[in-house]
């Protein structure tokens, strides 16, 4: 297997003040994570969305096309992909609204906009970004799609490579992959992002792969 390139440090663009950061709420975990591994989290809401609605949304927004519907002769890769969607989006949505702003997040993706947002500047401002930052495109460009276990796999391993916790390893790779800052509601788009790029989707979807070195790009 050839060497992984290892990714220097980049500068960032100039950062705005850390006071504009996103507010924070108490610890929850990535599904399959165990106790100890700590993640940000978010209101969790009664979940009252199902793959239809997460269909209805798509459609709306131009991101599934006619040819591409869910068929009625069985399960599809995509059935089982809308499904999962709501499953992990839907708890963390508290209307409609939201779920489809959940959605935006993975059907549209430009670093260079990503690092002129305030808020996202002011996350990697912090002490250690650029570390954080560094460690997860050298595991995410290791290769393997990213799903609960591997996300759980690459965060132990930032956890061992940098002397940070909690926010400060959290919210960096948030910015990086889900586009935004915020909460835990953002690993769940993560989660999402690799299957979907797969999908027939009318838009095509950018892989975590695929946004790192976006990401590491709009850094340079």
């Amino acid at each position: 297997m050839a060497a992984v390139r290892r990714l220097p440090l980049t500068s960032l663009p100039p950062s705005a003040s850390t006071s504009r950061a996103p507010s924070l709420v108490t610890a929850l975990e990535f599904p399959v994570m165990t106790r100890e591994t700590s993640v940000e989290s978010t209101v969790a809401f009664a979940n009252s969305f199902a793959g239809a609605d997460i269909t209805a949304i798509l459609r709306e927004s131009g991101w599934l096309d006619a040819a591409h519907e869910p068929g009625a002769g069985g399960e599809s890769v995509l059935e089982v992909w809308l499904v999962r969607a709501a499953e992990l989006l839907g708890p963390h949505a508290a209307d409609r609204a939201a779920l489809a702003s959940l959605l935006a997040l993975i059907f549209g993706y430009d670093a260079s906009a990503i690092l002129r947002d305030a808020e996202n500047q002011a996350v990697l401002a912090r002490a250690g970004a650029r570390d954080v930052i560094r460690e997860l495109a050298n595991r995410i460009l290791a290769g393997g799609d990213v799903d609960s276990n591997r996300l759980k796999e690459i965060v132990e391993g930032i956890k061992e490579a940098v002397p940070y916790r909690s926010r400060a390893i959290f919210h960096p790779i948030r910015v990086a992959l889900a586009g935004h800052a915020g909460d835990g509601e953002l690993d769940r788009v993560i989660l999402l992002l690799d299957a979907a790029a797969k999908l027939p989707f009318a838009v095509a979807v950018k892989g975590t792969r695929h946004r790192m070195l976006e990401f590491c790009a709009a850094l340079d």
